[in-house]
């Protein structure tokens, strides 16, 4: 078998002598006019008719004057057939001979003509009649992806080989297409808001930080969330806004977590949190119909109906059960310590109350299949959330948990911009005490409550609902998700260019491991 470095050279000579033929191996224009899945749609009306189809090759057997090439696009594979009396060069206008084919390999992309039929055997199939090169591949295509890291570090591998692993994606847009469509129907507008914000907040959470160079190096942040600028929407008449991108949190990367990730956010005005939770609940069972074509989801053995009521259940009533009577709202964090460690918790990095109880939560959530509404949470645990006018020791608050997790996030939002500054105050009190997750102090928000804020709730969910739903681990339901770089030997004897003696990243440091 031929080294990676080989049969990349192999390919480089065949990419010479098309160059030699006249041919373009990367040619920047194809004249398909129809889709394979359209073909395969309508196949019977095409009988007959000529059509232009573009794809990548993914497999070529050759039996004399007879060729066969497995064509795929987004939308699905057709077989081609190439005669030899049928295939002419035409090299002034880049159509391949029947004798260039051997010049084509696996993975290459190339554009067909001809008319649509079967084969003998009764396969549907195209008759080509001019045949294009678009792009020619250097490396080895492979026939099969199975390694974890390789799938995750090389996405563009996992899809081109795994359909399914494409149309994952494919959900994952339709997730998002299907949020918008529920909010916009519903008179939402979508502002779309910076990324960089001078002071971050909306959540407790580590945020990453930068440098812009056009204000003097000014320190910015990479925003935790969309909260605070998206009230400040609300702050400034409108009444239904919501945002959708990437947020931030310089955080560990796990099963349900990753550092950036899609979410979206909605706040309303005149709405308090139990609108906020019908509509909620409602846009979930929306997007699950329209994203998977069902709300019923397997977890664990256990059929989960989205479709169904979702139940109330009370945070204090969930950790006295789960934690032999302990009170959220009279426990002190020794207390609270002392549960973590009987439980087998790690608890050394957790210096707030808050901390604490929302681990012992967590820690019991996993065994709740949903879907129902956690409420009731206490004050120190919602800096931003309004206070139950009967019970002012906990928030009008909604969470969705769902399969072991939590999903969504709402509350009545608070606006009395005195009550805001004594909760600032206190998260601002554990930043300084070494609590880089706690809150920021955000004078400029504060400034726009005291020219008043109306009632106001507020939800979000992140893609993290997309991969449980999608039953999916964080990292395998993005993309690109975070990886560390690497470049081997085998990269670096490729690109002497780069690697070699006097290479350009040697110079510059780039060359050593």
């Amino acid at each position: 078998m031929a080294s990676l470095k080989e049969y990349r050279q192999e390919q480089l000579a065949k990419v010479d002598q098309l160059r030699q033929l006249g041919v373009d191996p990367y040619p920047a224009r194809t004249g398909r006019d129809r889709s394979i899945g359209s073909v395969i749609e309508s196949a019977d009306e095409l009988t007959d008719q000529t059509v232009c189809l573009a794809g990548r090759l993914m497999g070529l057997r050759q039996h004399g004057q007879l060729a066969f090439i497995d064509l795929t696009d987004q939308s699905g594979s057709i077989q081609l057939i190439c005669r030899a009396d049928q295939l002419k060069a035409d090299y002034p206008n880049q159509v391949l001979a029947f004798a260039d084919i051997g010049l084509l390999t696996r993975g290459d992309f190339v554009e067909a003509t001809g008319s649509v039929g079967p084969s003998q055997t009764g396969e549907l199939s195209l008759m080509v009649d001019r045949l294009r090169l678009l792009s020619k591949v250097l490396r080895p295509l492979p026939e099969k992806l199975d390694d974890l890291e390789t799938k995750r570090r090389r996405r563009y591998l996992d899809m081109s080989i795994n359909p399914q692993v494409r149309a994952r994606f494919e959900r994952r847009s339709r997730f998002w297409r299907a949020t918008r469509e529920f909010l916009d129907q519903r008179g939402f507008y979508e502002i779309n808001l910076p990324i960089l914000e001078l002071t971050t907040g909306g959540a407790e959470a580590r945020p990453f930080k930068t440098k812009m160079a056009a204000l003097d190096n000014q320190e910015f942040f990479l925003r935790i969330s969309h909260e605070l600028p998206l009230k400040k929407m609300i702050g400034g008449g409108f009444e239904k806004a919501y945002d959708i991108g990437p947020r931030f949190r310089n955080e560990h990367v796990s099963d349900e977590h990753l550092p950036e990730h899609v979410a979206m956010e909605w706040y309303w005005a005149y709405a308090d949190w139990q609108a906020g939770r019908q509509l909620t609940e409602e846009l979930i069972v929306y997007v699950a119909e329209q994203t998977f074509g069902t709300t019923v989801f397997d977890w664990q053995g256990q059929k989960v109906d989205l479709a169904q009521p979702w139940p109330l259940l009370d945070f204090a009533g969930a950790i006295a059960d789960r934690y032999g009577g302990l009170d959220i709202f009279k426990t002190d964090l020794k207390e609270a310590r002392d549960q973590l460690e009987r439980e087998g918790i790690e608890s050394a990095k957790t210096d707030s109350l808050g901390g604490v109880i929302d681990k012992l939560w967590k820690h019991h959530r996993g065994s709740i299949a949903g879907p129902a509404w956690l409420v009731n949470h206490p004050v120190y645990l919602s800096p931003l959330s309004k206070s139950d006018p009967d019970q002012p020791q906990r928030v009008e608050r909604f969470q969705a948990i769902l399969m072991g997790s939590e999903l969504a996030n709402g509350w009545s939002e608070l606006n009395d911009p005195v009550d805001q500054l004594s909760r600032f105050v206190d998260q601002q009190k554990q930043r300084l005490a070494g609590n880089d997750e706690a809150q920021m102090l955000d004078l400029d928000y504060l400034e726009m409550m005291e020219y008043g804020l109306p009632p106001i709730c507020g939800s979000a969910y992140s893609e993290r609902l997309f991969w449980l739903l999608e039953g999916v681990v964080a990292r395998d339901g993005v993309p690109n998700p975070p990886v560390k770089p690497e470049i081997d030997a085998t990269q670096k004897d490729i690109y002497p260019e780069l690697y070699g003696p006097g290479g350009l990243m040697v110079a510059d440091g780039g060359g050593e491991d």
